[in-house]
């Protein structure tokens, strides 16, 4: 994940004495690595005009499929951009181009890819993150033009389709529902990527998520959450379609962070597209919601 922020010292404070993950090198001035795992990064913030999520990373397994990918993307009118060599090698792998979806947020694909020659060691003690064949975790964007979102996402760059649903928030007979698509890659997280049929975010995304190894780090976090007065976008709840156990916070830059432990790992190549229509079994009440239900007393 590469963010753009005014506010680095409170990026630094949020990535490691909150979600605590790892401070790592970054070899260029303006810039902030973090680490959650055994790669050399997964958040670079670079400090900048405006509040950004610049783009975000998704690995193909070989160098001719990223060409194929780009080359078909050129052909769609989609135009990419190849990183140079020097931006190859200070993200830790060996090639990768830019490209933005129908609705402006930055994508980054590439091949080849590192590690770092020191363990991960949390600064503040949580015990792992899930990622591994896993990958990261996930991104949810807006998709104000849903159909174009769904044919770039799901027809030209090949993600899968697990879940599309219509999500109800208002729980009222006339609320028609919110589309919404929630799309696999070719591993077992639910889902890699998102996006629902919303106005564009100012910041470049609704939310991220990063999932942890164990429930006991999941409250842990809510309390530093509180602890550092950190915004709560939502209280803990559990998803109803990926099974997640989670709560959402605030970030410097203003989109949310969601934190979950035990996610449904599905079989990507036999899953069939479910359809729920409430986003969460129980728990999940939303910052907006809480004000609605305050103003309505």
């Amino acid at each position: 994940m590469i963010i753009r922020t005014e506010k680095p010292d409170e990026w630094d404070r949020y990535m490691c004495d909150v979600v605590g993950a790892m401070r790592a090198e970054a070899p260029d001035a303006g810039a902030a690595h973090y680490r959650v795992d055994e790669r050399p990064f997964r958040f670079r913030i670079v400090k900048g005009e405006g509040e950004r999520l610049i783009a975000s990373g998704y690995r193909i397994d070989t160098r001719e499929s990223l060409d194929i990918l780009a080359e078909r993307l050129i052909a769609a009118g989609h135009p990419i951009s190849w990183g140079s060599d020097t931006d190859a090698e200070l993200r830790g792998v060996s090639a990768f181009f830019s490209v933005a979806d129908p609705a402006e947020h930055g994508l980054e694909f590439y091949c080849g890819d590192s590690v770092a020659e020191t363990n991960f060691v949390s600064p503040i003690g949580v015990k792992g993150f899930v990622t591994g064949e896993l990958g990261l975790g996930h991104a949810v964007f807006a998709a104000p033009d849903f159909e174009a979102s769904y044919k770039f996402y799901h027809d030209l760059i090949g993600f899968h389709a697990t879940d599309l649903p219509r999500f109800r928030f208002l729980d009222t007979p006339d609320d028609p529902g919110i589309p919404f698509a929630f799309l696999h890659a070719d591993n077992g997280r639910h889902h890699s990527i998102a996006f629902g049929q919303v106005w564009s975010m100012p910041a470049g995304c609704i939310h991220l998520m990063l999932e942890m190894t164990s429930l006991e780090d999941v409250k842990d976090c809510y309390a530093r959450m509180e602890k550092y007065g950190v915004e709560e976008s939502a209280s803990i709840g559990k998803h109803t379609n990926d099974k997640v156990t989670s709560f959402y916070m605030k970030t410097p830059s203003g989109f949310d962070l969601e934190i979950g432990f035990d996610g449904l790992v599905i079989d990507p190549a036999n899953w069939k597209p479910t359809a729920h229509d409430v986003p969460s079994e129980w728990g999940h009440e939303w910052a907006w919601q809480k004000a609605m239900a305050q103003n309505a007393d």
